[in-house]
């Protein structure tokens, strides 16, 4: 009897990517744009997230949804930073977002009331990367006390990047992180796509992050 294979993974991914064009459209007609913030536990995505809420106060209105396995903390974080509106996702285990999740998502925002959203996804830096989300940008962000050696361990999340941003820079004399042979790897993966180097703490660098988003 012959074994019969069943091509569950590309089909998933087929009726995520379709969800994931819906929510694009939605998010196009309605004028926002929409980031995909994905890395590892405590880089600080949500640290980037509430930085660039404040900075653009009364500039640009933004929505945030955020996504964990469980808890509602960085929710709490960003509405305090000035977040137009927030949604918790809580995955349950699941170590990524899903379209079908900011499908039902996005009916949670007024989204003619926002110009942009962010999305911060699971923390991860391998899962999230095969689910498109219907984002604009997908933005990588690594932390220095990481090292320099991410781009080699996970290469496609950062050779898909629009964008990558190294946080918390003001650590860069404790760490032992590469600047050179981190830009030489990614640069490797992906010729093109800005590197910015920035501190949350400190906010040095942050303009350059700003501009950059606003000309997008």
């Amino acid at each position: 009897m012959a074994v019969q294979h069943v091509q569950l993974v590309q089909n998933i991914l087929a009726g995520n990517d379709e969800l994931a064009l819906e929510n694009r459209r939605r998010l196009d007609r309605a004028g926002v744009l929409a980031v995909n913030v994905m890395a590892s536990p405590g880089s600080g995505k949500t640290s980037l997230i509430s930085r660039t809420i404040s900075a653009l106060q009364g500039q640009l209105r933004v929505g945030v949804v955020e996504g964990d396995i469980a808890g509602s903390v960085d929710t709490e974080t960003v509405l305090a930073a000035g977040a137009a509106h927030a949604v918790q996702i809580n995955t349950g285990g699941s170590c990524h977002l899903e379209a079908g999740m900011i499908h039902q998502a996005l009916d949670c925002f007024d989204l003619h009331d926002l110009d942009l959203l962010f999305v911060e996804n699971v923390g991860n830096l391998v899962c999230p990367t095969h689910w498109s989300l219907g984002e604009h940008v997908r933005l990588c962000l690594l932390s220095t006390p990481e090292g320099h050696d991410k781009p080699i361990k996970y290469p496609m999340l950062f050779a898909e990047s629009d964008v990558v941003v190294v946080n918390k820079i003001d650590l860069l004399p404790y760490v032992d992180f590469d600047r050179a042979a981190f830009q030489d790897s990614v640069r490797a993966l992906n010729p093109t796509t800005p590197i910015l180097e920035l501190s949350c703490r400190s906010d040095e660098g942050l303009q350059a992050w700003l501009d950059w988003l606003r000309q997008r």
